[in-house]
């Protein structure tokens, strides 16, 4: 009975690859890596010669049982193209499933971007929740950023540089002008961190190409818990609501539920401001 290896590895710089990394990279009898091709340069760099198989978002399911058949014989390690398997990459499928087959499952620690920006963020490590990338559509991504609104504790997305000035409108809309520190090709060359209120943030990148993968970290909200949304909260959130068509039904399910209010009254606010 083999071990499942979920290991880290670098987010950017090749020197943070761990002894314990390499090592089991080394012995296992298979590597399960989301992208063969980008991680066959590491494993080249660090002259590993262990067999490879790729698994990713769309084949995850199918491998499932070449891997299992793999892990009955020895060894299995689970690689990502970045950071740590399984945190917003493939991996929990096969995790769940290895466990559910009686084998042992162990992590390598290492490289991980939310955590890392975290770490340099200045703002409050005690508790946060990290919540991937933000959803690409712009009416689900306003409504996901309001249902987030009234957490108290820091927020961590993921980004790319192709949405990442709208990504900052929505959350200023959305969260009001808090701090933010957004963390840019982090460990690579072009490292950068910007750290100050969302609407500062969003002027910086506003004015400039905008290249890497971004991690946001942000603060959460300190002016009260969750409760009741005020008039002037609900008010522009029904018009956001209707600029992007939706029903007077549809808009009152959701922001009922959202906002603490009551579906009638939220109905009759949407009736008042077609």
């Amino acid at each position: 009975m083999g071990t499942l290896f979920l290991v880290a590895t670098p987010i950017g710089n090749l020197e943070d690859m761990s002894p314990r990394a390499l090592r089991v990279l080394r012995e296992v009898k298979l590597i399960a890596a989301e992208d063969t091709r980008h991680s066959g340069i590491l494993l080249k760099h660090f002259d590993i010669h262990t067999p490879s198989i790729s698994y990713f978002e769309h084949n995850k399911l199918t491998r499932l049982d070449a891997i299992l058949a793999a892990l009955a014989l020895g060894d299995v390690a689970l690689i990502s193209d970045a950071g740590t398997p399984a945190v917003n990459d493939p991996g929990y499928e096969l995790v769940r499933a290895a466990l559910a087959s009686g084998f042992d499952v162990r992590p390598v620690p290492g490289p991980s971007s939310p955590i890392a920006a975290l770490s340099v963020s200045g703002l409050p490590t005690d508790a946060f929740t990290y919540l991937g990338y933000l959803p690409h559509k712009p009416s689900e991504r306003r409504k996901f950023v309001a249902q987030i609104a009234n957490l108290r504790h820091t927020l961590i997305f993921l980004e790319s540089p192709h949405r990442i000035v709208d990504s900052l409108k929505d959350l200023l809309a959305g969260l009001g002008d808090r701090q933010i520190c957004v963390a840019r090709e982090m460990t690579k060359l072009f490292e950068e961190f910007w750290r100050g209120p969302i609407s500062g943030a969003l002027e910086y990148f506003k004015s400039r190409e905008a290249r890497g993968e971004f991690t946001l970290v942000v603060g959460g909200n300190m002016e009260g818990a969750a409760g009741r949304w005020t008039d002037e909260a609900m008010l522009a959130a029904v018009r956001k609501e209707l600029k992007d068509g939706r029903s007077a039904r549809e808009i009152s399910s959701d922001l009922a539920e959202l906002g603490g209010w009551s579906r009638r009254e939220v109905y009759a606010l949407v009736n008042q401001n077609k």
